[in-house]
């Protein structure tokens, strides 16, 4: 069985770390992320298979980095998941 690989983008330096600590704790091989750039980059090399990304962060925020990894031109199949404070 092998293990499954994630990306989380989150802005929050202390969630971040904590939600690594327990997907880790769970098996998972986690890459974190701080900012909405970082997480296209991390994204488009293809090498997850799922992505949890927050809504709002600096440079780009969640929603516009799932779009563009979902657009025609890169194509991106990597599940998404959003994570968010907003009501």
């Amino acid at each position: 069985m092998s293990i499954l690989k994630l990306l989380i983008a989150e802005d929050d330096p202390k969630l971040l770390k904590s939600l690594i600590h327990i997907l880790e704790n769970n098996k998972f091989s986690v890459d974190g992320v701080n900012n909405g750039d970082d997480a296209l980059n991390y994204g488009l090399t293809g090498e997850y298979d799922g992505i949890i990304l927050d809504i709002m962060m600096p440079g780009m925020d969640g929603f516009e980095v799932a779009e563009r990894l979902k657009s025609e031109e890169y194509r991106c199949e990597i599940p998404i998941i959003f994570l968010t404070a907003l009501d």
